[in-house]
């Protein structure tokens, strides 16, 4: 039986072969610590390392290089963006504790560090709602919510449960207009849709190097823009192979934000499929994805009166290729079942669950039913591997409706 990987919003598969080529050969014929030595291996190292900064600069049309600091993932981008800026010694806003908006469709990774520190009344918190059929987040409410305190607004682009893609220039725009710094969470987004950090306002971009770049587990990062470095701390310190005499970290960039050694392979793979982006463009990456997006919600359409449910916009717009759905059906109460049933008889890999996303799920009320079972698109799916998928949901769906009658 084939097996059809659609799970590429938790990590993409397969990377390009150069992705593999350039670690292997760095693990075969480099190996050297960047930055740690001045012999050739180390410096090739460094200079690798530094090309994949320059890729990812030209992915997003990032005004420097050396304010990409590679972090181990999104997760610890945006820790260190929102805990650099928010640490509790940072001077306060009109003497009071800063103000952070973020939004119900934000993934874990941005709700629960802002959680934490408004547990401990280090920030007040201000959680937008989104609309329950698309997920879409109104600018006006962001508007709305701003405080003379505000000093962070922070949303992901692209929902790793509904697909919904938030109009992030139209939300950079409003917090530039208050001077409000903009943090975006690309988890779903980099790799698959156009992002210009500098028309869409953005302050702060984190994302992952295993999803839509196309690298390896362990990697990612966080675009700070320029001048925005002088507003965030240190949240880790330690060896950097510069300016090693001093007691404290460096103060310029990366080495600032970049303590320890590494993940050299890892990066050095990364910026393979980066490249392989480059190569490709993003934008007919994009076309391409959306003309999967556009295959899976014609053929889901027709399946919604026999008790199958997606979620999230049911159009082209404002939609990227991750597709939530249940059957409403007593044997696939919890949406594990039907991933395992697509796994079993027809070789089609998904997640279920909560996707670590429950504010996601509570808005389009499917929190307290466990969750759904997410399909996720990448580049190297066709608008066939789409159809088998939608016609096995068909069936499944058909044989579930014989059996409770």
């Amino acid at each position: 039986m084939q097996r059809i990987y659609m799970d590429n919003a938790a990590t993409s598969f397969p990377k390009p072969p150069a992705v593999l080529e350039a670690m292997t050969r760095y693990a075969t014929q480099l190996g050297a610590s960047p930055g740690r030595g001045a012999y050739a291996e180390a410096r090739e190292s460094g200079r690798l390392m530094n090309q994949c900064r320059d890729r990812l600069c030209r992915l997003f049309n990032g005004e420097k290089p050396e304010h990409v600091v590679f972090t181990l993932n999104t997760t610890d981008a945006l820790n260190l963006a929102i805990r650099g800026l928010l640490d509790p010694h940072q001077p306060k806003p009109f003497g009071r504790r800063p103000h952070v908006i973020t939004t119900w469709l934000d993934h874990n990774s941005i709700l629960r560090p802002f959680n934490a520190l408004a547990q401990r009344e280090d920030v007040d918190q201000t959680q937008i709602p989104c609309d329950p059929r698309t997920g879409l987040v109104d600018p006006d409410d962001v508007r709305k919510a701003i405080r003379p305190n505000t000093v962070l607004i922070a949303c992901l682009h692209g929902s790793n449960v509904t697909g919904t893609l938030h109009p992030i220039r139209q939300i950079g725009r409003i917090a530039h207009e208050h001077e409000v710094i903009f943090l975006v969470d690309a988890a779903q987004s980099l790799g698959h849709v156009p992002i210009d950090v500098q028309a869409d306002g953005i302050d702060l971009l984190a994302f992952p190097g295993h999803k839509g770049l196309l690298g390896p587990l362990g990697t990612g990062g966080l675009y700070i823009r320029p001048g925005i470095e002088k507003r965030l701390i240190t949240i880790r310190e330690g060896g950097t192979g510069s300016q090693s005499e001093r007691q404290m970290q460096p103060d310029f960039m990366p080495d600032r934000f970049e303590a320890g050694s590494h993940n050299a392979i890892g990066i050095i793979g990364l910026s393979e499929g980066v490249q392989w982006l480059l190569d490709q463009t993003v934008d007919k990456i994009w076309k391409h994805e959306q003309d999967l997006v556009r295959t899976m919600i014609g053929e889901l359409d027709q399946l919604e009166s026999d008790g199958l449910t997606y979620f999230g916009p049911h159009g082209v717009k404002h939609r990227c290729g991750v597709f939530s759905v249940r059957i409403d059906q007593p044997e696939f109460a919890h949406p594990q079942a039907l991933s395992d049933r697509l796994e079993r008889d027809y070789g089609i890999l998904t997640r279920s669950g909560i996707h670590c996303a429950p504010l996601a799920h509570q808005t389009i009320g499917t929190q307290e039913l466990m969750g759904t079972t997410r399909f996720s698109f990448g580049p190297f799916l066709t608008v066939q591997d789409v159809r088998y998928a939608c016609d096995a949901l068909g069936q499944i769906c058909h044989a579930a409706s014989r059996v409770a009658t």
